[in-house]
């Protein structure tokens, strides 16, 4: 009965989705009263999905293979957290677990959403539940995460392998949080537009969810790109593949959108803009959704291969995204901007700071969606991939970096005095970072050496905002800014490192044989069987010896029954200065091994600085909540239900 109560509350909650913009309807065309019951319906709305995926979490756990989910998904002998993380781990639990979200992410608005107009919140509670609707119909009618089999199998056909790590029990959730969270942001758009109540009101309801939705897709982005270079054993972080852009464009307009929110709070200006930008970011988080789901790509991680089903996804694609710009075309122009400001004014640099973001987000989008249409028109396979992406995208994205400490320094609406003289210690320190890669590295390719001289630069302009004023007494939300660009610029010195330094050795090799690798010696000893929960291995011993330094690797061919397949377990030591990352392969007949090394300097900053990149976000969030509550304590209780 476990699968027929998630199933019955899952069509209970869309039925009040269906109430809940009913409702919006009926209160947009005549003056009544429907704000408390829109927010009570979108709050037991948001329990009956929460129920719903606990139930599925349920059968996942208990390994109820009577249910088809479970016995295309999981296997008895499979360790409990991958039992748990198969719920998400596939189409139908996914897209469940998406509209979990987003019906909660609509149950939170409906309580906190004290700050918005009382007009403006009804269409976006109605606009909410529109999104939720598609969503349920799509589960209800072509993905029932809790069909039934009979009679039940004995046991079920497994979990992925790649799937099976927990880096990706946690990655999804984590990504999907900022992708609906995204969906509360496109709302209050919507319901804007509406209304016609575009202002820093309005500015400074969005913020805070664009600003968390923003943190967590940083933060899924970061894990997943780790997820990829130590689970894939191909040795990268980024592979420009589909699945991984996917995630990016979202990220990109959320960017562009945050940035673009605080020009709207603080001086009512780029109106149409913002409107625009936060239509896009979900945009982007749908297609993100068609593309993964859908089964149009080849990925190593595009999970849905079912033609029908990414039908339905486009339909709701269409109308969704289609309506949206509809409104925004017919109202858009009606809205009128708020105070001027000059050329040379913080509002300019947050202007190119969105038109930057916004090219670089075509160019993914383009890259991304151009092979697709290719091959729906003419039929040919093409392939775009890491140099396309990091010749157009690259350059410009320096650029942005750049104007990242710039930005900062510039005053609202006109610059008066000067500030920007601060830059000059940045620029010689950036300048001298140049001159030593030109020095000691005459060879190196031209992004890499740029990216270190940038990364220099923005190490000490990112921080001149706390050093204009007493840094004791900045605010959380300028401690976040600070932070999150410095790791934009830890980042980017660990992206053009790895770009620049990176060796690599592959061979085959007896055990008692040698391969050097930069400062490193590495040994095959052995290669001998291994045996995990789920899985047996050959495992390489490799002793890797640097100075008087010894490391012994263990890196795994691993060979899964249920359902067949083969991974390869990269075997990483970490130090301060870089990573060594071995891979063991296939065996010839003449008793060698296939070994691959690396030896990667400084690459553990690309994760360290997008960690830094959320932690500023975190800070803002927390900094600028803080700030709200205490200006509004004593009275935001009793505007809360008002």
């Amino acid at each position: 009965m476990i699968a027929e109560a998630g199933l019955a509350a899952l069509w209970l909650a869309a039925g009040l989705a269906a109430l809940q913009f009913v409702l919006m309807v009926l209160a947009l065309r005549s003056p009544i009263d429907v704000c408390r019951a829109m927010r009570g319906v979108a709050v037991v709305q948001g329990a009956l999905t929460l129920i719903s995926f606990a139930m599925l979490l349920i059968v996942f756990a208990r390994s109820d293979m009577s249910v088809a989910l479970v016995f295309e998904n999981s296997h008895s002998a499979k360790p409990f957290i991958y039992k748990v993380a198969g719920t998400w781990g596939n189409h139908e639990g996914s897209m469940l677990l998406w509209v979990t979200v987003l019906s909660v992410a609509g149950a939170f608005f409906a309580l906190l959403s004290k700050r918005a107009g009382e007009r403006t919140a009804i269409a976006a509670l109605g606009a909410q539940a529109a999104l939720a609707l598609g969503f349920y119909a799509f589960l209800l009618i072509a993905s029932n995460p809790f069909a039934r089999l009979f009679p039940a199998p004995p046991d079920g056909r497994g979990l992925n392998p790649l799937l099976q790590d927990p880096g990706l029990a946690f990655h999804p959730p984590t990504l999907y949080l900022g992708y609906v969270g995204l969906s509360v942001a496109f709302s209050l758009a919507v319901g804007a537009l509406l209304t016609g109540e575009v202002d820093a009101k309005l500015a400074r309801a969005m913020r805070p969810w664009v600003l968390g939705a923003w943190l967590l897709l940083t933060l899924g982005i970061t894990a997943g790109s780790y997820w990829a270079y130590y689970e894939l054993g191909w040795g990268g972080y980024w592979f420009w593949d589909p699945v991984e852009n996917a995630s990016l464009m979202p990220w990109l307009a959320a960017t562009a959108l945050l940035h673009s929110i605080n020009v709207l709070a603080a001086r009512g200006a780029l109106k149409a803009w913002t409107m625009m930008l936060a239509v896009i970011a979900f945009s982007m988080s749908m297609v993100g959704t068609f593309l993964v789901r859908s089964g149009v790509l080849t990925s190593v991680h595009a999970f849905a291969i079912d033609p029908e089903r990414g039908t339905f996804l486009l339909a709701l694609l269409g109308i969704y995204v289609g309506a949206a710009f509809v409104l925004f075309a017919v109202r858009g122009a009606t809205l009128r901007e708020g105070a001027s400001f000059e050329l040379v004014s913080r509002e300019t640099g947050l202007v190119i700071n969105n038109l930057l973001l916004s090219v670089i987000l075509g160019i993914v989008f383009l890259g991304t969606l151009y092979p697709l249409f290719v091959e729906a028109v003419s039929g040919e396979k093409l392939s775009v991939g890491a140099p396309y992406f990091n010749a157009v995208a690259g350059p410009l994205a320096l650029i942005l970096t750049v104007l990242v400490g710039v930005g900062p320094l510039l005053s609202w609406r006109r610059e008066r005095r000067s500030r920007l003289k601060t830059l000059t210690i940045p620029a010689l320190i950036g300048a001298t970072a140049l001159a030593i890669t030109v020095i000691l590295w005459p060879g190196m390719n031209i992004l890499p050496r740029l990216g270190l001289m940038v990364a220099a630069y923005l190490l000490v302009a990112g921080t001149l905002p706390l050093v204009a004023r007493n840094p004791l007494r900045a605010p959380l939300a300028t401690w976040g800014m600070v932070v999150a660009h410095l790791g934009i610029a830890v980042a980017l010195a660990g992206m053009a490192a790895n770009a620049a330094f990176t060796s690599e050795r592959l061979a085959v090799i007896s055990p008692g044989e040698s391969l050097t690798l930069g400062p490193w010696t590495v040994q095959l000893e052995t290669v001998e069987p291994a045996a995990g929960p789920n899985y047996t291995a050959i495992e390489g011993k490799l002793r890797a010896t640097r100075g008087s330094g010894l490391t012994m690797l263990r890196p795994q061919t691993r060979y899964f029954s249920d359902p067949p397949t083969e991974t390869n377990e990269a075997a990483i030591e970490t130090f301060w200065n870089g990573q060594l990352y071995t891979v063991i392969g296939k065996a010839d007949t003449a008793g060698g091994w296939q070994v691959r090394l690396w030896w990667k300097p400084f690459v553990t900053l690309i994760w360290t600085g997008g960690a830094l990149i959320a932690f500023g976000g975190a800070l803002a969030l927390v900094g600028r909540a803080w700030r709200s509550r205490r200006r509004t304590s004593g009275g935001w209780r009793k505007e809360r239900y008002a």
